[in-house]
């Protein structure tokens, strides 16, 4: 069994990489700061640390999201588990090198990047998994696909993040739609309300409600719980592109249901990401 994960190196993703790893032969860990990479891998047990290989990956760097891919390609021709839990809220708009908004990027188009070009190893494993880290904020989008940069309306922090969550959530919808007979399983999440770093990058009424919701987050063990859940779990079959929340499939918004949308996002996709694609 082999798994890769974006994000490991903080939060929920540094505890689902340590308790998962235990799990599985191989594991590929993504991640930009390989200094902190290290130090985590280093914390695990001596025979658990053989199992990790750091592959470099910037979310925000397409060339980077290929590069990274093209390495887990060379060292095997299966992954059963592919976690995109990497993601970020960012209090002002920043344009990655390539043009993307920075939240945008990191949150889906990179992701999206990584999952095509995983595709060949993850259709070789037997019912292989690609599990999407979303989030209730899903439920406050406001998208319009005509600008998806911010090229034309105000930035909103907020508006942003919850555009994206709601994208993690049509995009496993549609891996479900055009994968599933294949053998693939798709899986999106909401993690709880973690206490983490998280917040510290919004600002403005976010930001109050965030302070203010502190005392009754939980921790990132307790965060990390459903995405240890869906990697490890054989899920029925029928709840293949499903929502979950505390380890349960959960009725997303009406939105991130719509075949509309979903379909709108891929080829919005493809046509950002035409030159890594």
């Amino acid at each position: 069994m082999k798994l890769a994960i974006t994000g490991p190196t903080s939060g929920i993703g540094e505890v689902a990489f340590s308790k998962l790893t235990p799990y599985f032969n191989e594991v590929f860990l993504l991640a930009r700061n390989e200094s902190k990479a290290n130090k985590l891998i280093q914390s695990l047990s001596s025979p658990d640390q053989k199992k990790v290989r750091f592959i470099y990956c910037d979310l925000a760097d397409m060339d980077s999201v290929v590069s990274a891919a093209k390495s887990i390609l060379d060292k095997t021709s299966t992954l059963d588990v592919l976690i995109n839990n990497a993601g970020g809220i960012f209090q002002n708009k920043e344009v990655t090198k390539d043009g993307f908004e920075m939240g945008l990027s990191t949150n889906h188009l990179g992701h999206f990047l990584l999952t095509h070009h995983l595709m060949p190893v993850l259709l070789n494993s037997n019912g292989a998994k690609v599990i999407n880290v979303s989030s209730e904020g899903h439920r406050a989008a406001k998208v319009d696909f005509d600008d998806l940069n911010y090229e034309k309306k105000k930035f909103s922090s907020f508006v942003s993040y919850a555009n994206v969550k709601l994208f993690n959530i049509l995009f496993t919808k549609s891996l479900a739609d055009k994968y599933g007979e294949k053998g693939l399983n798709a899986y999106a999440l909401h993690p709880g309300v973690v206490k983490t770093n998280f917040g510290k990058e919004t600002s403005g009424v976010f930001s109050f409600f965030w302070k203010l919701a502190s005392p009754f987050m939980i921790t990132a063990e307790e965060g990390a719980k459903t995405t240890i859940f869906l990697a490890k779990t054989k899920i029925d079959s029928l709840k293949n592109g499903y929502y979950f929340k505390k380890s349960k499939p959960l009725k997303p918004s009406s939105e991130a249901n719509s075949k509309k949308m979903r379909e709108r996002l891929w080829k919005e996709s493809e046509a950002l990401l035409k030159s890594w694609l």
